[in-house]
């Protein structure tokens, strides 16, 4: 799969499926939600911190969605592009070669989403 174009459409899309989502079957998605919401209030670690994690476990997962939604979640929680690329560093030194090709999307994203 090549890069997507635009990171914001993608953080649009997941929108409007967890809107279809919600139409049918609420229950779920309010579970989900939930469990994203417990996963990620502040604690030891920081909002900024556990966003950090998710765009390093979004290179190790391959997932485009997953990646415009961290990057721009951790720079709205105060994350610079400076350590957006060093948890990508720990993620490839996991990953190997294949993570190290997802960084072509952190890369966009933070450039998208005005990372600092």
């Amino acid at each position: 799969m090549s890069a997507p174009e635009d990171f914001k459409q993608l953080n649009d899309q997941l929108d409007t499926m967890k809107a279809e989502v919600d139409k049918h079957d609420p229950e779920f998605l309010a579970a989900w939600s939930q469990l994203s919401k417990v996963s990620k209030k502040p604690g030891v670690l920081s909002v900024k911190d556990k966003e950090l994690v998710c765009v390093a476990l979004s290179i190790a997962a391959r997932c485009s969605y997953c990646i415009a939604s961290h990057v721009s979640k951790a720079i709205t929680n105060g994350a610079t592009r400076e350590e957006i690329l060093e948890v990508s560093y720990v993620a490839v030194s996991m990953g190997g070669g294949p993570s190290f090709a997802y960084m072509t999307e952190v890369i966009q994203a933070c450039d998208e989403f005005g990372a600092k």
